[in-house]
């Protein structure tokens, strides 16, 4: 079963729809975006969720901030956007750390094996000055090259309900990562496409 990370949460309502609809992982954005949240806002939706699916901070700096951030907030992962170094990552540990490529070619691939200190890779597509967020797929044959790397594939990228299903066919990755692809506006949720998201990955991995 593909594992599903809705990511940009903001409020407690987008949370509970998205638990609700079947979402696996949350991903709380702590970088410089109209999709930032407050730990406060984060620490109230864990003690209303009370632990019912994974958490994930997403950040693009190298600092004790992120650490405290992790402990302040109960995050289950900590989402390395910036080219964080391996220390870092291992300072984090292993286990927790998301290592993000922004996938423009095969090199992009290549370059996520120097990254040993993870427990996932997501594949994100590249835009020049813009780490992540920019709603466009890239070529997934790269993702199913990333494979072999042995560390278990989050696909990202432009992922909507119209394209999930294709995705997961194509890649058939450990999970699957959509934060524009399913809001009303930045920030703010569609429901009735989050539902329709999960739905989708849930038909096509009935159907393999």
């Amino acid at each position: 079963m593909t594992f599903i990370k809705i990511c940009g949460i903001t409020s407690v309502e987008d949370a509970i729809a998205a638990v609700t609809s079947g979402a696996n992982m949350l991903g709380f954005v702590f970088a410089d975006s109209p999709r930032r949240v407050r730990t406060g806002t984060v620490k109230h939706i864990q003690r209303v969720l009370a632990g019912d699916v994974k958490t994930v901070g997403v950040f693009t700096e190298e600092s004790d901030e992120v650490q405290r951030i992790m402990d302040e907030c109960d995050l289950t992962y900590a989402q390395l956007h910036g080219g964080q170094s391996e220390d870092f990552a291992r300072r984090l540990g292993a286990s927790r750390v998301i290592r993000v490529a922004r996938v423009a070619d095969e090199s992009s691939i290549d370059a996520l094996a120097r990254h040993t200190e993870a427990a996932y890779y997501l594949l994100d597509t590249y835009r020049k000055d813009q780490a992540g967020g920019t709603g466009e797929t890239f070529d997934w044959s790269l993702a199913v090259r990333a494979k072999p790397l042995g560390k278990p594939i989050i696909l990202s990228g432009g992922l909507t309900p119209k394209n999930v299903a294709e995705a997961v066919r194509a890649v058939e990755p450990f999970a699957v990562d959509v934060s524009s692809g399913v809001e009303a506006s930045p920030g703010v949720k569609d429901h009735l496409k989050i539902k329709e998201f999960i739905d989708n990955v849930r038909k096509a991995n009935s159907a393999a």
